[in-house]
């Protein structure tokens, strides 16, 4: 068995409980409260740049040129690609770009953000490909579940279709390969590249709770409450 597929083996009841979140199950259907999707549009478009700040990250420890370019290369692909999704969608809701950028991380998407950059600068290049992994394979798995739940066209497929494309395809088999070829390289990382992606994994569960919740900062719900 490869290294990855032991990985989201090891976290089976993790990656279902992702697929039941209301979230999921609601944004397959359409019936999804545009609140909900607003809020994970927002964080999301927040966790992005980090995202793509942690592949930069990881590139510099890249020891050969291949995988190097390749973490350069995707960190611009999320900025310059995937977050065109994330505009189209802002735009609908009425957000520019600049109101996208100016919005503050909720605790949930300050606490992954800070473990995926913490990870890819204090820890070898095996345990950082551990910590992105969930990310891709899990988007992956779990556009693919609503795939399958979703019966017609709705405001929400474009989501369904981006994560479920050719091209992010590809990439998601591309961050497989690069934990399988870390894994192979240092076995002693195993331990520590499982416990990552783990918390990364229970991250993620937690951005779909984030994002459903509405989740914010105690004072500035408090501030909504007296207002």
């Amino acid at each position: 068995m490869r290294f990855s597929d032991h990985l989201v083996e090891n976290e089976a009841e993790l990656w279902a409980a992702q697929k039941d979140h209301s979230f999921v199950r609601e944004l397959a259907d359409g019936t999804l409260d545009e609140a909900a999707f607003r809020t994970w549009l927002e964080q999301d478009y927040r966790y992005l740049l980090d995202y793509a700040r942690t592949f930069a990250v990881l590139g510099t420890k890249a020891r050969d040129e291949a995988t190097m370019a390749h973490c350069f290369d995707v960190a611009g692909t999320i900025v310059a690609e995937e977050m065109d999704l994330h505009r189209e969608f802002a735009a609908e809701y009425g957000l520019t770009p600049e109101d996208l950028a100016a919005v503050e991380k909720a605790p949930t998407c300050v606490a992954y953000t800070n473990y995926l950059l913490r990870t890819a600068r204090e820890r070898p290049l095996g345990v950082g490909a551990a910590a992105i992994y969930p990310c891709g394979q899990g988007y992956l798995d779990i556009a693919e579940h609503m795939a399958e739940l979703a019966d017609d066209e709705h405001r929400y497929t474009p989501f369904i279709t981006k994560y479920t494309s050719e091209e992010f395809r590809e990439s998601v088999a591309w961050m497989r390969e690069l934990v399988d070829r870390c894994a192979e390289h240092d076995p002693s990382l195993h331990d520590e590249m499982e416990a990552a992606f783990r918390r990364s994994a229970q991250l993620e569960h937690a951005f779909w709770e984030m994002a459903y919740t509405e989740e914010s900062w105690p004072h500035a719900r408090q501030m909504r409450e007296d207002a």
